[in-house]
């Protein structure tokens, strides 16, 4: 797992409906995150252990705010079929915590689970010498199911955004396609690649935007035998349509966001550990009003 390829997927799901709390804060619990993938030669199982954090207050009104915690330990592994085929799960459990003018809101469950396979296009010869030029694309695309539970009544008048945002899935079966090109000469890195999630409506007629990402990552490997150590750093990119209720847009969702992102990775024979921080350049939630202030994860991952 010496080399690896970072698919940052961060959604972040606002809502403009009528309330009496804050109408634009935070983002729901079942956002779907990808995260870091190994190169994997066999199979392998892991924990991950995700957190993110939103702030928002209303420029219409500072004394409506709302800061919101997101974490969630995540059961995920791959299997190698051959040389050209990978499948992964993602099994996330979720553990939010919302804090704003009209008090605090917790909420777990089991979230959307995700299956993923990944086709490899092309890959530089084994026997290629530790001086050359090394490459290796893959291309692929799996799907979310609606696991978690979405229970927000949307044609209820009564509904609040607080009754949105704790929701643990999104109701909605949803389409992942994507992409890597990866090269390395020697102990340097470099991974392009670029992502594009398909939403589709819920049962509550309530559909999140599409999203397209892309991330642009450099690592360095050290060390050598049993113990190897890969500091990365790089680019992310995310550009998330706005959401829609029926046919009428929501307000205040749609988003963009560039991140720095920075991490390593640590690999003890089969068993590798991480951590990654990613922390915003530029960002636009809610016309302003909504930050993300971090996100981070940690994982530990056996190779059987």
């Amino acid at each position: 797992m010496s080399k690896q390829v970072f698919l940052f997927f961060v959604s972040v799901c606002l809502f403009g409906f009528s309330a009496e709390a804050c109408p634009i804060c935070g983002c729901g619990g079942g956002n779907l995150y990808v995260g870091l993938l190994p190169d994997f030669k066999y199979q392998f199982i892991g924990l991950r252990f995700h957190a993110s954090q939103y702030h928002t207050q209303l420029v219409s009104d500072p004394s409506q705010f709302s800061t919101n915690d997101y974490s969630s330990i995540e059961l995920w592994g791959g299997l190698r079929l051959g040389k050209k085929f990978q499948l992964l799960a993602f099994v996330p459990y979720y553990m939010n915590k919302q804090v704003g003018d009209d008090g605090a809101t917790y909420t777990h469950g089991l979230g959307d689970i995700t299956v993923m396979g990944q086709y490899q296009v092309f890959k530089s010869p084994d026997h290629s010498s530790a001086r050359s030029l090394k490459q290796q694309m893959w291309m692929g695309g799996g799907i979310k199911l609606p696991t978690g539970p979405f229970n927000a009544n949307m044609l209820d008048s009564n509904t609040t955004v607080a009754d949105i945002n704790a929701q643990i899935g999104t109701g909605s079966v949803d389409f992942l396609i994507n992409g890597m090109y990866g090269f390395s000469i020697r102990n340097f890195g470099l991974n392009l690649s670029a992502s594009y999630k398909i939403n589709t409506v819920n049962a509550q007629n309530y559909k999140y935007g599409n999203k397209f990402q892309s991330n642009l990552i450099a690592s360095y490997h050290l060390g050598r035998r049993m113990i190897t150590t890969t500091p990365n750093i790089g680019l992310g990119y995310e550009n998330v349509a706005i959401n829609k209720l029926g046919a009428k847009a929501v307000q205040f969702t749609g988003s963009q966001i560039l991140t720095a992102i920075a991490g390593v990775e640590i690999d003890f024979g089969k068993v590798g550990v991480g951590i990654n921080g990613q922390l915003p350049l530029a960002q636009n939630f809610a016309e302003g009003q909504t930050k993300m202030r971090f996100n981070g994860m940690m994982h530990l991952t056996y190779q059987l």
